[in-house]
């Protein structure tokens, strides 16, 4: 059962006696002081509010400042995570949240003892800005930290109490938009960082931020928005997805205006204004919203993303800072919902790639052959999503003159190949945390084993080097070539190893297959790949 919220709110919040802090650390925050816990060296501190989150009749408006306090505020706790639906039964991803709030803006710390102007590493969680919280203890920060960084996780709304457009919010919009709420809520935390870093022995001016799936286009997000811009100095995108997106008052891409799709959502669920909208129960409404369909994206607003990600980054108006990325092998062995049903056979299936590709059926088909489709349909998915974006990434920090360095997460062990989850979506988080031991209860457990440790050790060094100096680097471990040295890249297999031309022509043909539907305006690009794809437009003007 959910303990109840009443008492878990007071008790995150509990004022502390004199006589308590004595052992404690305790900091001083433009909203208050705080007392956290120190354990092996590292001070870590929970349950702080960045931001007061608008709740019932305020719902969907930007987050506000958090209100003061004056008395030590115990923070040994995690604050209540944002309302979501459960997860699917079974899955690998499934974790416990003590409790859900609509009050839910809260963030983390893990910083060393010592620290003074150390490296600040800011993680957004995945969960496709459905699931997920910044308590999850697959994120927790104690071994990063060990490495010299300070190590802040948070929360943000989620589904579509964090990204509904409608028009009756427009309307109340200085600005004359909505949508985005839960990017303005990371937007916020970075500000916090900003302002309160300091007092927990962390530098303002060197700050990571970083994710993985959800986290990393959420990453991608803030490097697209004017809003962050200066709040951050690199980036880390893990399994990010530069997928199109939709605009707040256009129909463009396959895709409803945002808008439109926040109109369409009330009147599924009989709730067609606003005002009947924030009436409705936060628990009910995530749940009857996710179970209509509605998704949740960032909405091209013209403000807080002023245009689709892949022109922000063709035109050069990302954020100038260096990146890390990657991807996995076996993304989508574990998100099979991506993966139509593979042809009953070789023929079937190059008739259909043939059909829909066109003139570059024979490139898809060098990729993904016919001779095993089984495999093609895991791995087209993979390359359009992930792959492709990684690459993207890449070559357009690149150009912009910043550091970039890709990789590739080729890693598997005994529990994960017993179930066909080689090197799954998500697999490369605990070897960058070192939290083997606090993976969520289904997730396969990789071995305890000193060859484990030390892929781990060097991924999370790897990391901390990357947070701190703007380069990865691993003592012991193979130097990582930065990507525009001959396109190097580095790929984590049983150990580091590096290369060069990460899967010769994936970039290429994928690149080709956005560009021609950003032409034709009437096709999304995700996950409508291979034997589902669409006809392929015909090849017109060069993309940038």
């Amino acid at each position: 059962m959910r303990q109840s919220l009443v008492a878990f709110l007071a008790a995150s919040a509990l004022a502390l006696p004199a006589a308590a802090l004595a052992e404690r650390p305790v900091v001083e925050t433009a909203s208050g002081p705080v007392a956290g816990e120190t354990t092996d060296g590292v001070r870590v501190f929970k349950g702080l509010p960045y931001a007061a989150a608008p709740v019932g009749q305020a719902r969907w408006r930007p987050p506000a400042p958090p209100a003061a306090w004056t008395k030590v505020r115990d923070a040994t706790r995690f604050g209540a995570a944002c309302p979501q639906p459960p997860s699917r039964p079974g899955s690998i991803y499934a974790a416990r949240h003590a409790a859900l709030s609509e009050d839910c803006l809260f963030l983390n710390i893990w910083a060393p003892a010592d620290a003074r102007k150390a490296p600040v590493f800011v993680w957004i969680h995945g969960g496709s800005l459905v699931t997920g919280a910044g308590s999850e203890a697959m994120y927790d920060g104690t071994n990063l930290a060990a490495e010299g960084l300070v190590v802040v996780t948070l929360n943000y709304r989620l589904g579509v109490l964090g990204y509904l457009a409608h028009p009756e919010l427009s309307a109340e919009s200085p600005d004359g938009v909505s949508g985005n709420y839960g990017l303005l809520d990371q937007i916020a935390a970075l500000e916090w960082v900003r302002d309160n870093i300091a007092a927990f022995g962390g530098d303002p001016g060197n700050v990571t931020t970083a994710g993985e799936s959800a986290g990393a286009l959420s990453v991608m997000y803030l490097m697209a928005s004017p809003a962050a811009r200066g709040l951050f100095h690199k980036a880390v995108a893990q399994s990010a997805y530069m997928i199109s997106t939709p605009e707040l008052k256009a129909a463009r891409h396959g895709a409803l205006a945002a808008e439109a799709a926040g109109l369409e959502l009330g009147r599924r669920l009989e709730a067609r204004s606003l005002a009947r909208l924030r009436a409705m129960d936060a628990d009910k409404l995530i749940l009857e919203a996710a179970l209509a369909g509605f998704q949740p994206w960032g909405a091209i607003d013209g403000k807080v993303l002023p245009r689709q990600l892949v022109e922000t980054f063709d035109r050069g108006e990302q954020a100038p800072v260096p990146i890390l990325a990657g991807f996995n092998q076996g993304e989508i062995r574990s998100l099979r919902f991506l993966a139509p049903p593979p042809p009953d056979t070789p023929s079937a299936y190059e008739a259909l790639i043939r059909a829909r590709y066109g003139d570059l059926a024979e490139d898809f088909l060098a990729l993904y052959p016919a001779a095993d489709p089984g495999e093609s349909v895991l791995a087209a998915p993979r390359d359009a999503l992930y792959g492709w974006t990684a690459e993207r990434l890449a070559r357009r920090q690149t150009a912009l003159g910043q550091g970039a360095w890709l990789y590739l997460f080729d890693h598997g062990y005994p529990a994960a190949q017993a179930l066909d989850l080689h090197a799954f979506h998500a697999a490369e988080i605990p070897y960058v945390f070192g939290t083997h031991d606090r993976t969520p209860t289904k997730w396969p457990k990789p071995p305890d084993t000193p060859a484990e440790a030390a892929l781990s050790a060097a991924m999370t060094r790897y990391w901390a080097s990357f947070a701190r100096d703007g380069a990865p680097a691993a003592a012991g471990a193979p130097a990582w070539r930065p990507y525009g040295e001959t396109e190097a890249f580095m790929r984590f297999a049983d150990a580091p190893k590096p290369g060069e031309n990460l899967m010769p022509g994936m970039f290429e043909l994928h690149e080709e297959v956005v560009c021609r539907r950003r032409q034709e305006g009437q096709t999304p690009w995700n996950w409508n790949v291979g034997v589902v794809a669409p006809a392929l437009p015909a090849g017109g003007s060069p993309c940038p």
